[in-house]
């Protein structure tokens, strides 16, 4: 054997995805992409990530668990839990004790929610206040369009569902900045600092209503119009959840279209490919199962987030309907199975490269991105895979012919961060974050390969079969 393929064998080398794609691959690739643009498009809150989840798994034979009072192999159902988070199964040939093939992802992503008492009046303007969820850059969230998405809840239980911004009719929202003229002591503040949490204020109208002798008649003219649209007050702020996402559209990026570029990427890349690949799965050995949990970029607490115990609830359900159930049965089936924490991981960025070490970054359009372990500083707060699963893992990928990438949140102690795959695996599930490589993450525009997103899609559907 000469050195080039002596050194071929040896060494690990990256490569390119594009580079040796087929035309027949490359057209799959593409309309996968098309179809993920679109989801992006529709999706950018976890309300309607759910329900457009449930309108596609309706159509493709899964029903809510809630109508199955026994369950067999084959069977296809899924539980939503307070319409922000979902957990769907296909069951299969061996009792649950064998372990489940688990997927799971997360639907929430940064953005600003209006708070409780959110509407006021200020020389001249109405604004929104707001108070920013998630890991945000607060400088990036000025001067951008912006649509309003949600629902308000009256104390009757009426429930009234808002979209603003969207359609090509409708009015947008901004957040003011200052002109660089008069900026001056602003940007002699540390870029963190150059904007305030309390002034991330959404600017809403400027017309009065009524005479000069009303008071705060911008206020006011924003009330009626509400009043005459959704028939709120202002005390039905009180009970919403309204929030602020960039009402610009997800797209193909660059002039070979080879990327997307939208908001809201983490995670509804791997919400919607997690989502795809179930739909794929017909009488699995072991039973597949895909979580689509809310609250991720808050530490996944509340009861829609991965701390709670709903989704050990829907496993306990599932072994009830499958007349398997008996005492401590539910921790040897997490035991026994299997887990990707399909969440994105970060991308090397040239133009940022000196926080990424590049024997453990991972590249955009090189393949799905694995991280053995993610947590800050000394792994603190990781889950960290252990090697015989990480290979078992490496096997599934190499075998179904998937390229893959193995790395690091950027370099050691220069940040770091962290997925659901605690959670499980504190559970006793073996866990590996398998993910997405994203540009500019929890920014308002985030960017990934369409041919990632593939890979994403393959590894997804190969792992639940």
């Amino acid at each position: 054997m000469d050195d080039e393929k002596l050194k071929n064998i040896l060494f690990n080398t990256k490569k390119c995805g594009w580079e040796k794609t087929t035309e027949e691959e490359k057209n799959e690739i593409f309309k996968l992409g098309d179809e993920y643009i679109y989801f992006l498009n529709k999706c950018k809150t976890e309300r309607e990530t759910i329900e457009f989840s449930k309108e596609i798994l309706d159509k493709n034979g899964f029903v809510d668990i809630k109508e199955k009072m026994i369950l067999a192999p084959g069977d296809k159902v899924y539980y939503i839990n307070k319409n922000k988070s979902m957990y769907i199964a296909v069951i299969g040939e061996k009792p649950l004790e064998a372990g489940l093939n688990i997927v799971g992802a997360h639907v929430d992503a940064p953005r600003l929610d209006l708070k409780p008492n959110p509407l006021y009046e200020d020389t001249g303007f109405a604004y929104l206040k707001t108070h920013y969820y998630g890991g945000i850059k607060k400088y990036q969230w000025t001067t951008i369009p912006l649509s309003i998405h949600g629902v308000i809840v009256k104390s009757n239980g009426e429930k009234i569902k808002v979209n603003i911004g969207e359609d090509d009719e409708d009015p947008i929202f901004t957040i003011t900045d200052l002109l660089p003229h008069l900026a001056m002591d602003q940007m002699e503040k540390k870029l963190k600092d150059g904007i305030s949490g309390e002034d991330l204020n959404l600017l809403i109208g400027s017309m009065p209503y009524g005479n000069e002798k009303t008071s705060e008649r911008i206020k006011f003219n924003i009330l009626k119009l509400l009043n005459d649209k959704y028939g709120i007050t202002e005390a039905d702020f009180q009970s919403s959840e309204l929030e602020l996402v960039p009402s610009f559209k997800a797209k193909s990026l660059g002039f070979d279209k080879s990327m997307v570029a939208g908001y809201g990427q983490d995670d509804r890349v791997c919400s919607y490919t997690s989502l795809r690949g179930i739909l794929d799965i017909e009488n699995p050995k072991k039973t597949a199962v895909c979580i689509l949990a809310d609250k991720e970029e808050i530490g996944s607490m509340g009861n829609t987030g991965m701390e709670s115990h709903v989704f050990d609830t829907f496993i306990a359900e599932l072994l009830n309907k499958l007349n398997e159930n008996r005492p401590n049965l539910l921790d040897k089936v997490f035991c026994n199975s299997r887990m990707l924490s399909a969440d994105v991981d970060a991308a090397l960025d040239p133009i940022y490269a000196s926080v990424s070490e590049k024997n453990n970054a991972s590249f955009l359009g090189y393949g799905i991105g694995l991280n053995k372990y993610t947590g800050a500083r000394g792994k603190s707060g990781a889950s960290d895979a252990n090697a015989e699963y990480v290979a078992e893992v490496r096997n599934l990928l190499e075998n179904n012919d998937i390229p893959y990438q193995v790395g690091e949140l950027g370099k050691v102690d220069v940040g770091g961060g962290g997925t659901i795959a605690y959670i499980l695996a504190n559970k006793g599930i073996d866990v590996i974050d398998c993910g997405v490589p994203v540009l500019s993450m929890h920014s308002p525009y985030e960017v990934t390969s369409k041919y990632d997103i593939y890979c994403a899609y393959r590894t997804y559907t190969a792992f639940l079969k």
